[in-house]
């Protein structure tokens, strides 16, 4: 390892980021404790999520790859339709959809037997970079002291702020989300197939688990952003009511599988950041969503973090001085990053076209999707490896 008297990363933020980038630095030779906003008692929230080939393909290179692929199911059968029932695409893309909360909790647990120390309701106020390393400071009024700081801290980074106390704010999409578990309904498709429906209102999309359960999202459109209070005000009943409203006019097992949900997850904003200007200062950088949300249309969230969490990792191993491994870690994922978000930008984009746009959607959308088959345009994306035994060169070397 090239950073001299290095012996303490202070990770922030114990979600999805924040484990795999200490179990990354762990296998490069560095120490890490993990700070977590929340406590335990946070566990078991969220819906579910996909990770692509490439995250599993980065989690494969520290040795989790069995871990995850023990839970929730294969998902590789994507199904379009429009609110008419017709079938748009088939196509297949490589990936396991896992229930959010489950995935925490092996990745937090493993990440405690390999030796990392995570501390619950530690959340960030400030940070100070000092001559030889930089302390945080915690709302609780307790500090830590390490040799950097990686902010692992999601969409709204308070390390971000630190850095860049003029950092731009994240971009509302016009999209809500919501979902829930069914249970006790029968419903199209085998075990692990994505139905992706384009409602004449909302876009909604399910997928069946093996043991019955059906796993399910639906996206409202909202050109306002809501405030979280806003939304954390808005019960499951009217959720229900609300969304019975919208695919009422659809065909489609959408209805049956909103009655048969016992709770309807409390509804969140769809953002990402086109851009974030500034990564890192002397001892800090950011990770994962701090630097680079994508709206979940791209399929790509949790990947994305996975791979900065291993690359990141290798410039610490590799490039000498802090700096120069942060600025070897931007140079490597900016322009890739920068690019799968706006790939998702237009593919919800489709999501709540309007008349005329789904009508223009629904005519090209099976062409786009065949000639993109055919020609494996997002190969860029999904057959993205990570060698970790590949020196990372830079000029100076």
């Amino acid at each position: 390892m090239y950073i001299q008297g290095m012996t303490k990363a202070l990770i922030v933020g114990g979600g999805i980021a924040g484990p795999v980038t200490a179990m990354a630095l762990r296998q490069a030779g560095i120490d890490s404790d993990v700070f977590e906003a929340y406590d335990r008692k946070s566990d078991g929230v969220g819906a579910f999520l996909t990770l692509a080939s490439n995250g599993l393909a980065a989690l494969r290179v520290l040795g989790l790859d069995e871990l995850v692929g023990g839970l929730g199911m294969d998902s590789s059968r994507m199904r379009m339709l429009n609110g008419r029932g017709k079938e748009l695409a088939t196509f297949t893309q490589p990936g396991r959809t896992l229930k959010r909360a489950d995935l925490y909790q092996a990745l937090r647990d493993e990440a405690v037997r390999r030796g990392v120390r995570i501390h619950y309701g530690k959340r960030l106020d400030d940070a100070v970079v000092e001559r030889d390393g930089v302390r945080a400071v915690f709302a609780d009024g307790s500090t830590a002291e390490g040799d950097l700081l990686i902010g692992a801290d999601g969409l709204r980074s308070r390390t971000r702020a630190i850095i860049d106390p003029g950092a731009p704010r994240a971009r509302h999409v016009g999209l809500l989300n919501t979902g829930g578990f069914a249970r006790g309904v029968t419903v199209p498709g085998e075990p692990g197939t994505n139905h992706f429906i384009f409602g004449k209102k909302c876009f909604f999309g399910y997928l069946v688990h093996p043991d019955g359960e059906v796993w399910w999202f639906a996206n409202p459109p909202s050109r306002r952003e809501p405030t979280r209070e806003e939304l954390a005000a808005i019960t499951p009943t009217q959720w229900r009511a609300r969304l019975t409203s919208l695919f009422r006019d659809d065909v489609g097992p959408m209805l049956d599988i909103i009655g048969a949900t016992e709770h309807i997850i409390s509804g969140w904003n769809t953002y990402d950041f086109p851009t974030v200007p500034t990564w890192f200062n002397e001892r800090m950088v950011i990770v994962g969503d701090a630097a680079h949300a994508t709206s979940p249309s791209s399929g790509q969230g949790a990947s994305m973090a996975m791979e900065d969490a291993v690359v990141l990792a290798k410039c610490l191993r590799d490039v000498p001085g802090l700096p120069g491994a942060f600025a070897a870690f931007e140079g490597l994922r900016r322009e890739r990053v920068e690019r799968i978000v706006a790939q998702g930008k237009r593919n919800g984009s489709g999501k709540a076209p309007g008349v005329l746009g789904a009508f223009a959607r629904d005519l090209v959308l099976p062409t786009i999707m065949r000639k993109l088959a055919e020609k494996n345009a997002l190969a860029w994306m999904h057959d993205y490896r990570i060698e970790w035994d590949e020196r990372i060169l830079t000029p100076s070397r």
